[in-house]
């Protein structure tokens, strides 16, 4: 049995967690108020993305677009290896429409863009319409709205010839009857017309990146997808050092916020927070035979939530100083999926030496990539886990798995 994970809780001395873990396909159901019957039409822009999701984007973007049209997106399914969350892409499918959206698992932003059912979706092209159900996607239809390009590719394994152009692929299938008329790999000859008249139609559309000289296609040449590098001075991602027991550092603001700061010091750093929300009683608290006080339902602590940062800052309700931060993965098949952006954290002992330039990382640091048990071999063996469920008897993902160790704890999900 494998472990992944989740958030990482870093404390000034207890235990306790917030976080994620991750199952396989969560199929999201709206009830449809009006969804228009046949293709709806978006917008293709080649190279940048197909209607309001934009290459690049981040799997929360993405949802925020889904939920403003529930009536348009009312059937959509999450996809992942529930196994190995960080070896495939995250999915985001329309089966009403014919489309998904591929995510990096790592970086949670949009690589690929891809259309398997052209029959259900209607692009819209400089003033021009192709596919749906009313207008074909044929080789002939493509090749005259989007003008000459270079010979395409045949995959004779898969039957499939790939035309490209930049930022932007049609795969066309070839009846067995004709494979003989083309070379497995490049091909000069179009396949605009068959011997016996006919064109072929479009079986699928891959819109990508074109900031490089990749080919993206069906098979092998879908993982040549690669995500857009992000605009100068974008704080997406940015490495945040948690140095146990001390502070956090912002890489690449250069931000240090230490345990015992006030919120005023944290609204000063890091500007005003997305919300602010008192804290229930620590669950994880009767475990700790140090804390004396009275359990009630309502402690004076409060959070200060920073979802576009991962983050959470928890402040003492007496003292108003931070006793906690909790660091979010974000990865899927956890409650709070998609209620936080990733947190890009890099964990260490306040002893260790490191540089404050992103990508300088001591040998024994946690991130996001670490699994559960190379987390044990860097900490050591921290006994039993306390078992923490999701909030809701109705959640389908099950318990998570609470280990605390001395200024840290983790949320860990068992696969």
């Amino acid at each position: 049995m494998q472990a992944h994970r989740s958030p990482a809780m870093v404390g000034g001395g207890g235990a306790g967690a917030v976080g994620p873990p991750s199952p396989a396909t969560v199929p999201v159901r709206r009830r449809c108020e009006g969804t228009a019957m046949g293709a709806i039409t978006l917008d293709l822009r080649p190279g940048n993305g197909v209607g309001p999701f934009t290459l690049g984007m981040p799997i929360s973007d993405a949802f925020a677009q889904i939920e403003g049209q529930p009536t348009l997106y009312d059937v959509v399914h999450v996809k992942y290896f529930d196994e190995e969350p960080l070896k495939l892409d995250f999915v985001i499918s329309f089966p009403d429409h014919g489309f998904h959206l591929r995510f990096d698992p790592w970086s949670q932003r949009l690589r690929l863009i891809e259309i398997y059912d052209v029959k259900r979706l209607q692009l819209r092209y400089a003033k021009s319409l192709i596919g749906g159900p009313s207008t074909l996607a044929t080789f002939v239809a493509v090749y005259g709205l989007f003008g000459p390009t270079f010979p395409g590719i045949y995959d004779k394994e898969r039957g499939i010839y790939t035309l490209f152009y930049p930022g932007l692929s049609f795969a066309f299938p070839i009846p067995s009857q004709y494979t003989n008329l083309f070379t497995n790999g490049e091909v000069a000859d179009l396949p605009l017309e068959f011997p016996d008249g006919t064109t072929p139609v479009t079986c699928r559309v891959s819109i990508y990146d074109s900031s490089t000289d990749s080919k993206v296609g069906v098979g092998s040449l879908m993982d040549k997808a690669v995500v857009p590098a992000l605009p100068a001075g974008s704080l997406y991602m940015e490495e945040v050092h948690a140095k146990l027991g001390e502070e956090l550092l912002f890489t690449i603001g250069g931000q240090h916020i230490p345990f015992g700061a006030s919120p005023q010091d944290v609204w000063t750093e890091l500007g005003r927070p997305c919300g602010i929300h008192q804290k229930q009683v620590d669950q994880m608290v009767i475990h700790s035979a140090s804390d004396p006080r009275p359990r009630t339902t309502l402690c004076g602590d409060y959070f200060y939530n920073y979802f576009s940062r991962g983050i959470d800052i928890l402040f003492d309700g007496q003292t108003h100083r931070i006793k906690k931060f909790v660091l979010h993965t974000n990865f899927p098949g956890h409650s709070d999926f998609n209620s936080y952006m990733k947190c890009n954290f890099v964990i260490y002992d306040a002893e260790a030496e490191v540089s404050d330039q992103p990508g300088s990382i001591p040998k024994s640091s946690i991130t996001p990539r670490t699994k559960w048990e190379q987390v044990k071999e860097i900490l050591g063996d921290c006994g039993r886990a306390a078992i923490q469920t999701q909030g809701s008897m109705n959640n389908p993902f099950g318990s998570t798995f609470v280990y605390g160790y001395q200024n840290i704890a983790f949320e860990v999900v068992f696969n």
